[in-house]
């Protein structure tokens, strides 16, 4: 008995909410959808960043607060480096990444763009690997939004004049990294 009462009033509340929805699109018809249009990021109509163009630009801060402009690095290639300080992969990758920037010695720079962590959290984590390229962050996620990511770590090799040469989708071992580095003209 006590199992049809608990069903009956799955049912009812399932009516009401249904009911609850139906109101909602007899009060402001099918044809205002311009709210829902403009919850979508401003990008999303744009074209996902591909290899042989422009890299889209943008302005982030870095944990020192400074602003960090990605056009502002032209003349060296530049990895930007999306990632999150939960991400199993990107944790494996990072170390990986800081042995190429120092071994590399100011020949191009690394922007880790972090997931839109809390500043706390992503300067701990920075800290214990012992990070020095520039770690941004990424309030709101609107610069993952505007390279259309679909997962992390995701990697952008960027080459001197600004254009994309690699996409890298995943864990991104050194070896990589340094066959990334020759194919803009850097190597070791």
């Amino acid at each position: 008995m006590a199992s049809n009462r608990a069903s009956a009033f799955l049912a009812v509340a399932a009516g009401m909410l249904a009911g609850a929805g139906l109101g909602v699109i007899i009060l402001f018809g099918l044809g205002n959808l311009d709210l829902l249009a403009s919850l979508k990021s401003p990008w999303e109509n744009q074209p996902a960043p591909k290899v042989g163009y422009s890299a889209p630009d943008f302005e982030l801060n870095n944990l020192a607060g400074e602003t960090i402009k990605l056009s502002n690095l032209r003349g060296k290639p530049v990895l930007i480096n999306f990632w999150a300080t939960w991400c199993g992969p990107c944790r494996l990758e990072m170390p990986d990444l800081q042995k190429i920037y120092e071994n590399y010695q100011g020949d191009f720079e690394v922007l880790a763009v972090n997931a839109d962590e809390q500043e706390r959290i992503v300067a701990k984590f920075a800290k214990d690997i012992g990070i020095t390229f520039e770690v941004l962050l990424d309030p709101g996620a609107n610069v993952q939004s505007l390279y259309q990511l679909r997962g992390y770590p995701t990697s952008f090799l960027v080459d001197q004049e600004g254009v994309i040469r690699v996409q890298h989708i995943g864990i991104m071992h050194e070896a990589q990294l340094v066959e990334y580095l020759a194919e803009v003209g850097l190597s070791r």
